[in-house]
């Protein structure tokens, strides 16, 4: 892979890993159109994660650290917040389903799942859940552990790629009550322990490979760019949700899927 394309990846890694766009979809498409394959695509996507994970830890710096200052209390028998203790068993709890998930689906997730016609289709039905989920939302419940839970269980949709890890949980969050800026904000905490540990195995994946010492350039590049994009985006997406709906993602992904249909068509 050379230094051009693995920037440009890095960009879109960045850009839309935390927008409900589909950051997977969007890389599997890239390189579905410009004839980007390559062996170690899967390996090079969750360096491209880590990176991205680095700047949700960045930008949320200030909840980690008072949530790991609380998870040490309690663990020591200490009281702590309520929301704190919630936050804490939600994001713990909520991480299983998707662990579970994952491991069941690696070897499609690895295979059939890379494909950017499935990619086009999971677009048009992740956008109706969303969708629904802006249509009937009520936000007017806080957060609890058993919504949690069922978050988690939307963060699985992620698994396959078109339906946006954010997407999928924002989207879950707001069906749950919360409101659309806690639903992200939920969304974003608890995509750091899967999207981090699918990463670190990947990496390691890329290292036993031997790939990493040929192709160092790029990916430290690619990552480079996926963190400050990243930063970026999340700053963009918490703003935006403090005023606006989810309609315009919906409408992008529309159009990317019947534009990515189209090609792959002409093609």
């Amino acid at each position: 892979m050379d230094i051009f394309s693995s920037i440009i990846l890095g960009a879109i890694q960045g850009l839309t890993e935390f927008l409900p766009i589909s950051s997977s979809g969007h890389l599997i498409i890239a390189r579905d159109i410009f004839g980007w394959q390559g062996n170690i695509d899967m390996a090079f996507d969750a360096v491209l994660q880590l990176a991205t994970i680095l700047a949700l830890i960045v930008y949320f710096w200030k909840d980690i650290l008072k949530l790991l200052k609380s998870f040490f209390l309690m663990i020591r028998g200490f009281s702590i917040e309520q929301k704190d203790k919630i936050m804490i068993w939600g994001i713990i709890l909520g991480t299983i389903p998707a662990i579970i998930a994952g491991l069941l689906l690696e070897t499609y997730m690895e295979t059939i799942f890379r494909s950017a016609l499935l990619v086009s289709f999971v677009l048009i039905v992740g956008s109706g859940l969303m969708f629904f989920a802006e249509k009937f939302s009520k936000k007017d419940k806080e957060l609890t552990i058993k919504k949690s839970i069922g978050i988690g269980f939307f963060q699985c949709l992620a698994l396959v790629p078109g339906f946006s890890r954010s997407g999928a949980t924002i989207s879950g969050g707001l069906l749950f009550g919360l409101t659309r800026e806690e639903a992200a904000r939920f969304s974003f905490l608890l995509s750091i322990p899967i999207i981090a540990g699918s990463g670190c195995k990947k990496l390691l994946d890329l290292i036993q490979t031997g790939a990493i010492s040929y192709d160092y350039q790029g990916i430290v590049l690619g990552s480079m760019t996926a963190f400050v994009v990243g930063l970026f985006a999340i700053k963009f997406l918490m703003a935006f949700l403090k005023k606006y709906p989810l309609d315009v993602f919906i409408y992008y992904r529309l159009l990317l899927a019947i534009s990515t249909l189209s090609i792959l068509f002409i093609k």
